[in-house]
């Protein structure tokens, strides 16, 4: 007999916030993913050189935020996309 699981949505994202604490965006997204209850790890760039660094060659730009939802580069807080890559209901 095989087991079959249910598809959970949304549930097994991995997101990263590349942040710096002054930028209003960046606090606007942070508040928005709260929102719709989704965890996220958030990266000081103003304290962390190599995160820095590793944001730029990932995003191609020093601009903040940068959102990393499964591998998928999201620079400034595009809402529209951010959307569609957690597969939020609004």
């Amino acid at each position: 007999m095989e087991l079959v699981l249910p598809v959970v949505e949304a549930v097994n994202n991995m997101v990263k916030l590349f942040v710096t604490p002054a930028c209003p965006y960046c606090f606007t997204l942070k508040e928005f993913l709260k929102e719709h209850k989704i965890k996220f790890e958030e990266i000081d760039v103003s304290k962390n050189k190599k995160a820095r660094e590793k944001m730029i060659k990932k995003a191609g730009k020093m601009e903040v935020p940068v959102v990393e939802i499964n591998g998928q580069i999201v620079v400034g807080f595009n809402k529209e996309k951010i959307v569609q890559l957690l597969n939020i209901k609004e």
